[in-house]
């Protein structure tokens, strides 16, 4: 279990590092495992997500969440 707080609002998204998020996601997605405190809130962010996608675990409640909050802020947007 991590120790960082869910990503559940656009502007919390936003103010995370996108290329440390995209490091995450590649190893979440090549099944390294979840990372602890000498990584960021950004970088497990990622990771989480791309544990998810690519089938390592499940999307919890908080991905889901965020999900559709950000198709939502997406259509407004365009």
């Amino acid at each position: 279990m991590s120790e960082f707080a869910p990503v559940t609002t656009i502007e919390d998204l936003m103010s995370l590092d996108t290329v440390e998020m995209v490091d995450g996601y590649w190893d979440g997605w090549h099944g390294v495992p979840e990372p602890g405190n000498n990584r960021s809130r950004a970088y497990w962010h990622g990771w989480k997500n791309g544990a998810a996608d690519a089938g390592h675990r499940e999307k919890c409640a908080h991905q889901l969440e965020l999900a559709r909050v950000f198709v939502a802020y997406q259509r407004r947007a365009a």
